[in-house]
């Protein structure tokens, strides 16, 4: 008698593996036989948090009492820091008892609202170009894609327009990312307003992921700025990027009380809260001072940006200055045919790894994105090996 097949689930076939996953193998690989790839590929913050952020972490994991499961809702300490950090730094007022959840960083966040707000054949309004992740988990929980186009015509901001025209009649959720990533697109009054507005009037939750505000930009914004935000919209933001955090996965998200107990609903039943030495750590960084967020969030950016940019140049591409976060994002030749054709001669000959943009939607297709996670050394060594391809 035949033993029956073993066969993953079905939604398995509706994505791939996560295209860095994938493409950090090959590199590995690439690195196993001695090529010494450069990496400019990936938004991991390369810089270490602030001392006192470091300390603290160590102090209570001395604690022995420290080690306990926490409450999925997190510390007192870290909610009103949280609360703190949006009254500093946007002004916004939020109550740290039930308009705040802490998030195992912005990934979780999308799992855990769309389980709260989505039933299986609801519609998603996502960017194209955008965050890989808002399209593979809405598939995964049975959503359907409905795309809104991005263009660089119009500085990567949503065309109220041709929303309007479309059905929106079974769209639950919009995601929204701005400082965007990955065009470096700028957070805009105007459309936050615009937002709002299109969220109220067509019954629509608006999620504003908010990671990059303070990357290379001097303007703080929030879509929480706008009245009555509250009402219909959520927004996340992460310690990753501007704390340089990345690998502590601390989050969170906003918003009024309904919607954040809808979304601890999920959360509590999925996991049981991140170790207090890392809430009490992250409590700690947000007191950081505007120094330490000039230096480490924009002067050092700035420099990197300055070599990102001479690598562009010398691969022919075309970018907007005023683009802001931690990526470069430029279009390239018209005479190359394929994004790939570019980053995989840049790869294996230059030993040089980018991202092309066709990972973030067909309106990527025609760009390629840099990473500003490097050390200044190592950006401009990839400059130099570039112009040595370029230039044969």
């Amino acid at each position: 008698m035949a033993n029956r097949p073993i066969e993953p689930a079905e939604r398995l076939s509706l994505v791939s593996e996560y295209y860095f996953s994938r493409k950090l193998k090959e590199v590995a690989q690439l690195n196993a036989e001695g090529k010494d790839i450069i990496s400019l590929a990936i938004g991991s913050p390369d810089m270490p948090p602030s001392p006192q952020t470091v300390e603290k972490l160590c102090e209570v994991a001395r604690d022995p009492d420290a080690h306990g499961y926490q409450p999925t809702m997190g510390t007192p300490e870290l909610r009103g820091a949280m609360a703190g950090f949006y009254k500093r730094w946007y002004g916004v007022d939020l109550d740290p008892k039930t308009e705040i959840l802490p998030l195992i960083g912005s990934k979780e966040g999308i799992l855990h609202v769309t389980l709260a707000f989505v039933n299986p054949g609801d519609e998603v309004l996502v960017p194209n170009p955008g965050y890989p992740t808002y399209t593979s988990l809405s598939k995964i929980l049975g959503a359907k894609i409905v795309n809104y186009d991005l263009r660089e015509a119009d500085g990567w901001q949503p065309d109220f327009d041709e929303l309007e025209k479309m059905d929106l009649s079974r769209v639950k959720l919009m995601w929204t990312n701005y400082p965007n990533m990955p065009t470096g697109g700028r957070a805009r009054r105007e459309t936050y307003e615009r937002l709002v507005s299109f969220a109220r009037r067509n019954g629509i939750v608006v999620v504003n992921d908010n990671p990059y505000s303070f990357i290379l930009s001097e303007e703080r914004l929030s879509i929480l700025q706008v009245p009555g935000a509250k009402d219909c919209c959520i927004e996340f933001n992460s310690m990753s990027k501007s704390h340089n955090m990345p690998g502590w996965r601390v989050g969170l998200c906003a918003s009024n009380p309904q919607f954040i107990q809808w979304i601890l609903k999920v959360q509590s039943n999925i996991e049981s809260g991140t170790f207090r030495g890392i809430q009490l750590a992250a409590a700690e960084a947000y007191k950081n001072d505007e120094a330490w967020h000039r230096e480490f969030n924009i002067e050092t950016y700035a420099r990197r940006r300055r070599y990102a940019e001479q690598i562009m140049d010398a691969l022919g591409c075309t970018y907007d200055p005023q683009q802001v976060g931690m990526f470069l994002w430029g279009r390239i030749p018209d005479s190359i045919q394929n994004v790939e054709d570019l980053t995989e001669r840049v790869l294996h000959e230059a030993r040089v790894f980018i991202t092309p943009g066709f990972i973030f939607g067909s309106n990527g297709e025609r760009y390629v994105r840099i990473s500003l996670c490097a050390k200044e050394e190592k950006i401009r060594q990839a400059l130099e090996r570039i112009k040595e391809i370029i230039n044969k």
